[in-house]
């Protein structure tokens, strides 16, 4: 299995066509336990590694993208893949340098991003993530547009250091700025930003050359997304290395281009509805049609994608 494939679409898999508006769905339903589907492709799938810039690479091939920060004193990993990959995981982490995982931080709460943290903290290291995060592990969230519940977790996979909006951690001769922004993606996303090594990490908030899920019943809207992205154009420069949370890795001009995208897109869409079009009309007057060839090739189609942005315009 293509571990960019994996990366891209670790919780949209098993999908299924629907009747309405031909509206692709990422998993099809709770009877088909979608998480072993996915945990089967991810086991049998290769982890890689990337060097980026001052000792901060990303791994590939386990869930989202995972930022890691080699140090004398160990490694700080933001999100922590799928656990069925630990075996992979590790034998990654040990090629990037020495030293146990000292911390995990969690750009949001998908499980794509945190069902490593149980093994993780076992194995020694801090979990850190936004509050939400820890309410969403801790209660569960049923998914309506998945048709599908994360339960809750257990104990071991909870955070254990909680923020409001943001933290500041000095590790190495690094510093890893936490911000939180408000709600986006889901209502408990998180950027890393690696100030001397001038990395940002935006989890969900980016999927890299692909239309992104947006997560409504977890306070996601395309409103949400639209701001947290230009959040981070702002945060970065030219010179800034980018980690979407699925897709390769990217600068600020392709995030301007994925913002610009989901700009026209709402918009587009937005005057639809307001025309008193429904979803199904909606969908068949393909508002993404100028966009299709390169976001919309992948898991996320257009018809779905539409359905995304209809329901916050």
């Amino acid at each position: 299995m293509n571990p960019n494939r994996i990366s891209a679409g670790a919780v949209c898999v098993g999908i299924a066509v629907l009747s309405v508006a031909a509206i692709q769905r990422p998993v099809q339903a709770e009877v088909t336990t979608p998480v072993l589907t996915i945990n089967e492709d991810v086991a049998t799938s290769d982890v890689t590694v990337r060097a980026l810039r001052g000792n901060v690479s990303v791994l590939v091939g386990s869930g989202g993208n995972i930022g890691v920060l080699s140090a004398p004193e160990g490694k700080l990993m933001v999100d922590g893949g799928i656990a069925v990959s630990r075996p992979k995981l590790i034998a990654a982490l040990d090629r990037v340098g020495p030293g146990p995982i000292k911390y995990v931080v969690n750009t949001h709460y998908h499980w794509d991003h945190t069902d490593g943290n149980a093994w993780l903290h076992e194995s020694g290291a801090t979990v850190i993530a936004q509050e939400n995060t820890l309410r969403r592990l801790k209660d569960g969230t049923r998914v309506i547009d998945w048709s599908f519940t994360f339960r809750p977790v257990p104990d071991a996979g909870l955070p254990t250091i909680v923020f409001k909006t943001d933290k500041t951690v000095d590790f190495g001769n690094e510093t890893v700025v936490l911000r939180y922004r408000g709600s986006g993606h889901t209502d408990s996303d998180v950027t890393a930003y690696f100030t001397k090594a001038d990395i940002l990490q935006v989890g969900d908030i980016w999927w890299n050359g692909y239309y992104p899920f947006i997560d409504y019943s977890a306070g996601g809207s395309i409103d949400g997304v639209i701001r947290q992205v230009n959040a981070c154009i702002a945060a970065s420069t030219a010179k800034t290395i980018i980690i979407p949370g699925h897709g390769p890795m990217g600068d600020r001009a392709q995030l301007i281009e994925f913002r610009d995208m989901l700009v026209a897109v709402r918009a587009n869409v937005a005057r639809l509805k307001h025309q008193g079009k429904t979803l199904e009309e909606t969908v068949a007057a393909k508002p993404t049609a100028r966009y299709d060839a390169k976001f919309g090739q992948f898991l996320i189609d257009p018809a779905f994608f539409t359905h995304l942005v209809y329901m916050g315009v």
